[in-house]
C-alpha cells in the first residue's frame, strides 16, 4: 500500500456543517465520508469518475482509503484520542477528558508504554486539542460567526441577514489527512484531486471563497511510522492488535470485529444529495463507527460504502465507510 499524509493550509475560513444543520454551529472535523464525496466530485472533473468508483465503492476491497481531516499546528498532527489509552491513569491536575484530539506522536508514546507527565501539557478549550506547554499558545483554530445578508432580487431593498459559523485557523496551522492506496498511481490521482479541490473548496459557503487551501506538505512512508514515530510504530507491531480508526467505518459483512470488547462509539450520518440528477433530497441515514474508536479484530477492518440514495433516485449515492486504521497494542480490559 502507498500511504501519504497531506497537510492542507487553509486560505481562509472553513465551514463544516454539523449534523443538525444549524448555521450557528460548525463541526471541528471534516469526516472521511464528506472528504470522499469531495474527492469523487474532483475525480469526475478529472475524467476518472468510473475508474474511481470501480476501484472504491464498487470494489470488494477499496484501492484507496481516506482518513478524515483533523487539525495540525507546526509539527503536531492532532488525531482523535484512542479510548483505551486516554485519559492515562493517575492524571489529576490536567482536565484530560476535555482533550478530544491528541498529537499523534503522543499516541505513539502511550502505545509504547511511556509515562505521561501531565505538567507538560495543556488542554486548549477552543479546539479541544492537547497542546504541549512552552509551545505557541495560539489555538490551531477558533470558531467564529460571520454575518451575511441575502438580497431579494425580486423585491428591491429587501434583505435577509444571517450568521454562519466557521473555523478560522491560526498561524502555521491547518487540516491534515492520511490516505492508504493500493499503488502510487492511485495515490497520485488522489493528490491531483486534492489540488483541484484546493481551488474549488471543501465544505459550505464555497461561493464566498471558504474552504479553499493549498497542500503545504506531503509525506510518504509507513502510516504507523509517520503518525506514531519510531517507538510507537514498533509498539504497534507487538502484541494483540487493536485498530485505531482515523476514518468513519461502515463495517463490511466480511469484517470480523469483536463488538463485545474494544473502545468505540457510533454516530448517525445523514445529509442531502448534491447531484446534477437532483439536489436537496435526503440521503438514507446510516450508523457508523466514529473516528478514534479502537476495534479488536483478527485483521484490519475493511469497511464498505452503502448506497444511501432515496428510493427511486436515478443513480447510487455512496456513503464511504472504508476503514483507515493504525494497529495499536491492546492494553487493559476495556
Amino acid at each position: 500500500m502507498a500511504a501519504r499524509v497531506f497537510k492542507l493550509r487553509p486560505a481562509g475560513p472553513w465551514r463544516l456543517g454539523p449534523s443538525s444543520g444549524a448555521r450557528d454551529r460548525v463541526d471541528r472535523v471534516c469526516h472521511s465520508d464528506t472528504l470522499y464525496s469531495a474527492v469523487s466530485s474532483a475525480m469526475d472533473r478529472l475524467g476518472w469518475r468510473e475508474e474511481w468508483f470501480d476501484a472504491t465503492a464498487r470494489a470488494a476491497e477499496p484501492a484507496v482509503r481516506l482518513g478524515s481531516l483533523f487539525p495540525w499546528q507546526e509539527d503536531a498532527l492532532f488525531a482523535p484520542a484512542p479510548g483505551h489509552l486516554w485519559p492515562p491513569p493517575g492524571t489529576s491536575k490536567l482536565r484530560a477528558s476535555g482533550a478530544r484530539l491528541l498529537p499523534s506522536y503522543l499516541v505513539g508514546w502511550l502505545a509504547a508504554g511511556q509515562p505521561f507527565n501531565e505538567d507538560q501539557w495543556d488542554v486548549d478549550s477552543y479546539s479541544e486539542c492537547l497542546i504541549r506547554k512552552g509551545r505557541k499558545r495560539t489555538s490551531p483554530f477558533r470558531v467564529s460567526l460571520r454575518s451575511h445578508a441575502a438580497v431579494d432580487r425580486a423585491d428591491h431593498g429587501v434583505t435577509l441577514p444571517h450568521q454562519s459559523a466557521c473555523l478560522e485557523f491560526g498561524e502555521d496551522a491547518g487540516l491534515w489527512c492520511a490516505i492508504d492506496a493500493a499503488d502510487e498511481t492511485w495515490a497520485d490521482r488522489v493528490e491531483c484531486a486534492l489540488r483541484l479541490l484546493g481551488d474549488s473548496g471543501i465544505g459550505g459557503e464555497r461561493s464566498q471563497g471558504w474552504g479553499h487551501f493549498e497542500i503545504a506538505e506531503t509525506k510518504r512512508g509507513s502510516l504507523a511510522h509517520m503518525l506514531l514515530g519510531g517507538r510507537g510504530a514498533h509498539a504497534s507491531s507487538e502484541g494483540a492488535p487493536a485498530y485505531w480508526l482515523l476514518s468513519l467505518l461502515s463495517p463490511a459483512a466480511t469484517d470480523r470485529i469483536d463488538w463485545k470488547r474494544g473502545s468505540y462509539e457510533l454516530v448517525e450520518r445523514g445529509g442531502r444529495i448534491e447531484s446534477a440528477a437532483g439536489s436537496g433530497d435526503l440521503k438514507k441515514t446510516v450508523r457508523m463507527v466514529r473516528e478514534g474508536s479502537v476495534l479488536l479484530a483478527g485483521e484490519a477492518p475493511v469497511g464498505a460504502a452503502p448506497d444511501v440514495a432515496p428510493a427511486g433516485f436515478p443513480h447510487p449515492v455512496y456513503r464511504a465507510g472504508f476503514a483507515l486504521s493504525v494497529p495499536l497494542p491492546w492494553r487493559g480490559n476495556a
